[in-house]
């Protein structure tokens, strides 16, 4: 069966550099923060041509850490769109501040900017948007009403390493930017893995403080801290597969848009990706007319693995019902979570393996 992500044959592709990174970490025992994640913290923010980088354990202690260090709290509230990973939304929590949910548009299924106009409060302090699936959400006129509001923009970019708006990559254009490594993004550790991107050396000290136990020097406690650091395996185990990121890039787009192109199946609906954006295709989604499980045995009749992402909107997780969200709040996140299919796609994936999953999408009835 062709499984809908491989991780298997990146690793046995370069395998040998990855246990050369593993055991040289092992030598000098940096496992916990230390040289290897350090290296891999200047090496992120060059690629992504941001001032600063923190790494931290994962991508949801990044949204923690990024709102924290702009001061957002209890009594709070930071908007999100309800189609995304419950991650975005526990950040928030975590702070002590609220989450807001609002819906994403009906063709790019990015957070709606005027649904996020509309949601803002006197207790609104910022917009957290993700860059879901790969594609950038509309960063300009988000930027346009945040600043009209006086809010921080935080940037989830944990599926869209590279992804860039008008030339600029994701993760330098809000006020942060944050990244998970979990093994399947674009680029992937070996377990847990996250960072914050940092325009100012402000923010950049507090979430090295924060990610530290609260310290600065050892025993020390500047604050109340967390134990958020990026481990050193994991820290060298990046260093060696942002090398092949760019490739990997290359061939996400390539299949990208083959799916975009070939199929033509009416029964199925494709993200749009506007012009000044640039996507990178971490996961591609169709919806589907119908039962999106009776599509999905039928990809499996065709021995090709397909996923939900994500079955239920965040807005109606039972962890969230005391904010008293109901069925209808978001319709076309609700539209998304019932229909939406993920279909295989990774770097390593031949061009015969692409032709297959567009024929079998082609041929889908119901």
């Amino acid at each position: 069966m062709l499984k809908r992500i491989d991780l298997k044959r990146d690793f046995e592709k370069h395998k040998e550099e990855y246990l050369q990174a593993i055991k040289n970490c092992c030598e000098e025992t940096a496992f916990s923060g230390g040289k290897y994640a350090e290296i891999f913290e200047k090496e992120f923010a060059d690629y992504i041509h941001a001032p600063y980088v923190q790494g931290v354990n994962n991508g949801t202690s990044a949204i923690h850490c990024a709102l924290s260090a702009l001061g957002i709290g209890e009594g709070d509230e930071v908007i999100v769109p309800a189609n995304t990973y419950i991650a975005s939304a526990w950040g928030v929590t975590y702070t002590g501040a609220t989450p807001v949910f609002v819906d994403c548009l009906s063709d790019t299924w990015e957070i709606d900017p005027v649904c996020a106009k509309k949601a803002i409060t006197d207790k609104t302090k910022a917009i957290l948007g993700v860059h879901l699936y790969g594609q950038p959400f509309d960063f300009p006129e988000i930027k346009k009403i945040a600043d009209e509001y006086n809010l921080f923009v935080v940037e989830d970019c944990a599926q869209a390493h590279g992804a860039k708006v008008e030339g600029k990559t994701v993760g330098t254009l809000g006020d942060l930017g944050c990244f998970s490594f979990y093994p399947g993004k674009n680029l992937y550790a070996f377990g847990e893995g996250g960072a914050v991107s940092c325009k100012t050396k402000e923010h950049n000290d507090y979430i090295n403080v924060m990610k530290n136990q609260g310290c600065n020097v050892r025993y020390y406690h500047e604050m109340i801290g967390y134990n958020y650091r990026l481990e050193g395996i994991q820290g060298a185990v990046l260093s060696v597969s942002l090398k092949y990121l760019d490739e990997w890039t290359k061939r996400r787009k390539a299949i990208g848009n083959e799916y975009l192109n070939r199929i033509n199946n009416p029964l199925v609906k494709m993200q749009r990706h506007p012009d000044n954006t640039e996507c990178v295709f971490h996961l591609f989604e169709i919806m589907t007319e119908g039962d999106a499980e009776i599509f999905v045995d039928y990809m499996r009749s065709k021995d090709i693995e397909c996923n939900r992402h994500y079955p239920v909107p965040c807005h109606l997780q039972k962890a969230y019902a005391y904010l008293g969200y109901k069925k209808g709040d978001c319709p076309n996140a609700e539209a998304l979570a019932s229909h939406c299919v993920t279909l295989p796609l990774f770097p390593e994936m031949t061009d015969e393996e692409v032709n297959t999953v567009i024929e079998a999408v082609n041929s889908y009835s119901f």
